[in-house]
């Protein structure tokens, strides 16, 4: 990698962890303000570090490293940065069966807000697409078994990882389902700050599984996810902290979140079938994605307090 592509992944990396998180910044100050400021300094310290070198640091090299066990725990960590042949070889080998994990996951996720999720509708075909949540099911079911039959053409170990991503949307859907009927039972009081930091943890640590996936249709350098994930990291604990507010006013920041998903999702599947993709897109339409909907949240601001006015 040059430095000029470099600089463009972790920016693309931390544009990505921001505004998929928004949700996260939102819950997180909803319960922490219910909380002792002893119990918010805490977690906004302690959970941080939790959350960067913990779930963001050690989900990624995890994932690299049951992909490629031939590489072993310090190749897999240092595995892209390496100019040695067989470990080249290697990544090149099992590159394919993490980017159509990551891929069928986060397409899944998609297609759960698209159908399923309440939103606030950015374009027309949303509000379509909102009143038919009944197929949701029918369109996935009907995806993997395509993505299943194609890539068993390929590699009997990509047909299993389209699986594995699937069944890990559900499992990590279940786990934020519950966190929303906990949420309101947290924030009435009775219960202990502990017990609220041990939520928020493992809350934290479902939704940073979408940013860790959706990182690997940037890059699959461990040490770059890291910084570019961190930093995101950190800028959800600010915005949890000072801005959640004005957060809240940017009401189709979440729809650009998604379509970035649905777009780093189409990338990663794209590429696990040989489809070359360059290195720069998935960070360039990441901002371009973002940038649109972060206009169109200020153009409805506008609106609004033109009309309060």
């Amino acid at each position: 990698m040059d430095w000029l592509l470099i600089v463009l992944t972790v920016a693309g990396l931390v544009v990505f962890e921001t505004v998929s998180s928004i949700d996260n910044a939102i819950i997180n100050a909803d319960v922490l303000a219910t909380m002792e400021e002893k119990a918010r300094r805490w977690f906004l310290l302690w959970g941080l570090i939790f959350a960067v070198f913990v779930i963001r640091g050690l989900l990624p090299w995890m994932i690299v490293w049951a992909t490629t066990p031939s590489l072993g725990p310090v190749g897999a960590l240092l595995a892209t940065f390496s100019s040695d042949p067989a470990v080249v070889a290697a990544i090149e080998e099992s590159a394919p069966i993490l980017l159509i994990f990551g891929g069928t996951f986060l397409i899944f996720l998609f297609f759960n807000w698209l159908f399923v999720e309440e939103k606030n509708c950015g374009l027309r075909s949303e509000q379509f697409f909102s009143r038919q949540s009944v197929w949701f099911y029918a369109v996935v079911s009907i995806l993997l078994a395509a993505l299943v039959w194609f890539a068993l053409q390929i590699n009997v170990m990509m047909g299993f990882a389209a699986v594995l991503g699937s069944t890990a949307f559900f499992i990590v859907h279940g786990f934020r389902q519950n966190a929303e009927v906990q949420e309101a039972r947290l924030t009435k009081p009775g219960m202990s700050d502990l017990s609220k930091i041990a939520y928020l943890e493992v809350l934290d640590a479902t939704f940073s599984i979408d940013g860790v996936i959706g990182a690997f249709a940037f890059t699959l350098s461990v040490p770059l996810i890291l910084i570019g994930n961190g930093i995101g990291a950190f800028v959800v604990r600010e915005l949890t902290v000072r801005g959640v507010d004005r957060i809240r006013s940017y009401c189709y920041l979440k729809n650009g979140a998604m379509y970035s998903i649905l777009v780093l999702g189409t990338i990663m599947l794209a590429d696990s079938f040989g489809f070359h993709i360059p290195a720069w897109l998935s960070p360039v339409a990441t901002f371009a994605i973002v940038g649109y909907f972060l206009f169109r949240s200020v153009q409805e601001q506008k609106k609004g307090a033109a009309g309060a006015a």
